[in-house]
């Protein structure tokens, strides 16, 4: 008989704080997890390093450019506007409260992630494995949800266009909107210190009525706290959080027994550094070119969309004016004297090229090196560019990890911008609502400290004597679902 998986999603979990918890005897739970499992410290996350991104990546197990949820805040070319999944309340507010909701909501998951692929909720649902998810952006299930909300709500909800079902997974509870069935939890409105407590309370029900096979266990309010007060300050959230997954624990008869007769993953979606200084990228821009505002009332005028998303950003170019290649490089040359710029990128040909104060690298798919993952590259250029070092065959580079497979993954998704921008350490983008997280926390660069996560296994994934998990050196977040899927078995009847 196939144990229940639980996967532990701890919003921004860097590892060297979840160390630092445990050191402190403040995370009990998470410290015995390590104690019984598999423990790799550095597994890392998309680019850019974002929630939407890389729940996306978490779910399906594919890379941006099969999955196409781009960033925090994209341009949408097929509807010619730009899409806000939350970068602040006052970005939610340029681009208003219910549109923000509705991209959230229903379009991430039922518009923006491809058709193409697949979520583990989907898959294990095809199998008869019973799929349970507390509050996460990406649910897409096979399972139908009704509107929850009773009353006024739901006559406000309805009013704003929230009158839809979704399909999730078999007990799908997000918050007010969508519950499978009716749980006396305190309702979150996503408010931030409100989300990790309902997860719990959710988590104890599914529990204790015994109603999953999987659950995607989400911890998110570690995020909200690196933002507040720094990365530095999250040994608090940490061990907040350690007390909501002991209830989970408690509700299966003990931490014990939790660990001993289920298997659990507990992992960080990415990390944080802290922010000190802002780049004003709309205002740098807005100098030189026309670029296309929130509700803009002369959209085919517009030059450029620009999408700042915390410390990662894009810039589209828009209409047919002139040469893309000629209008790229004009775009790039301004770009490059904009304090706090590390990293540009952009795809020439069939070759990606990134450009920083070190040179610039042309990369593509090929057979000269391999990365540490045994992906197979072409370079040529200054490899200074990205702090790559090479060794025989083998190209890597410990300030930006995994940096040519997630470069290239990101430019070529179909929704991506023509130009992507990592930002320098201390650094972060505006946002279009005039907000940044100085001076506490942020994160989406290429940086190892923004990408670079805690991801553990107990009773189930590798084990690193019997699999040989050294053998590859870097893990990635989406390692994940092929793991959560690997331990439920295809039917017999499928299997051959």
């Amino acid at each position: 008989m196939t144990t229940k998986l639980i996967l532990i999603v701890v919003d921004a979990l860097k590892p060297a704080m979840l160390e630092h918890a445990i050191v402190e005897n403040r995370a009990p739970a998470f410290a015995e997890i390590l104690r019984r499992g598999t423990y790799l410290p550095d597994c890392v996350s998309t680019f850019p390093s974002v929630t939407p991104v890389a729940s996306a990546t978490i779910t399906t197990g594919e890379q941006l450019s099969e999955h196409n949820v781009p960033a925090i805040n994209w341009y949408h070319r097929g509807e010619s506007r730009y899409v806000e999944y939350g970068s602040s309340l006052a970005s939610t507010r340029t681009f208003g409260l219910c549109r923000t909701l509705t991209d959230i909501v229903y379009n991430m998951n039922f518009e923006h992630l491809s058709r193409r692929v697949s979520t583990f909720f989907e898959l294990l649902d095809d199998r008869g494995v019973r799929t349970a998810c507390t509050p996460y952006l990406i649910y897409r299930g096979h399972t139908r949800h009704e509107l929850a909300l009773e009353g006024w709500w739901r006559r406000a909800a309805q009013a704003a266009n929230f009158r839809h079902a979704v399909y999730g997974p078999s007990e799908l509870f997000y918050g007010e909107l969508f519950t499978s069935r009716p749980v006396d939890c305190q309702p979150t409105l996503a408010r931030p210190g409100t989300r990790d407590p309902y997860s719990a309370c959710v988590g104890e029900y599914l529990e204790r009525r015994d109603l999953y096979d999987f659950m995607l266990f989400s911890l998110p309010d570690n995020d909200h706290h690196s933002h507040s007060h720094g990365p530095g300050a999250t040994v608090d959230s940490i061990a907040r959080a350690d007390r909501y997954l002991m209830k989970l624990a408690t509700a299966a008869g003990g931490l014990d027994r939790f660990l001993s007769d289920r298997a659990v993953i507990l992992m960080a979606d990415h990390a944080q550094t802290p922010v000190t200084e802002r780049i004003p990228l709309v205002a740098a821009l807005a100098d030189d070119w026309r670029v296309l505002g929130p509700d803009d009332p002369e959209p085919r005028s517009a030059e450029l969309a620009v999408s700042p998303g915390a410390r990662a950003a894009m810039v589209y170019l828009l209409g047919e004016r002139g040469d893309r290649q000629t209008r790229l490089r004009r775009v790039t040359r301004r770009l490059r004297s904009l304090e706090g710029v590390e990293l540009l990128a952009w795809i020439e040909g069939d070759e990606g090229c990134v450009r920083s104060d070190h040179g610039e690298l042309r990369f593509r798919p090929g057979s000269g090196c391999s990365d540490l993952r045994g992906g197979g590259w072409d370079v040529d250029g200054h490899l200074e560019a990205l702090q790559l070092e090479r060794d025989g065959e083998l190209i890597s580079s410990r300030v930006y990890p995994d940096a040519l497979a997630r470069l290239w993954s990101a430019l070529r998704a179909p929704s991506s911008g023509d130009l992507l921008l990592s930002a320098a350490l201390g650094y972060e983008f505006t946002d279009w609502g005039g907000v940044t997280h100085v001076p506490g926390g942020s994160h989406g660069s290429l940086r190892r400290g923004d990408s670079l996560g805690p991801l553990a296994f107990v009773n189930c994934g590798p084990d690193l004597e019997r699999d040989g998990a050294q053998e590859r050196p870097q893990w990635s977040i989406g390692d994940v679902a092929p793991a959560v899927l690997g331990h439920f078995p295809l039917p017999a009847d499928n299997g051959r």
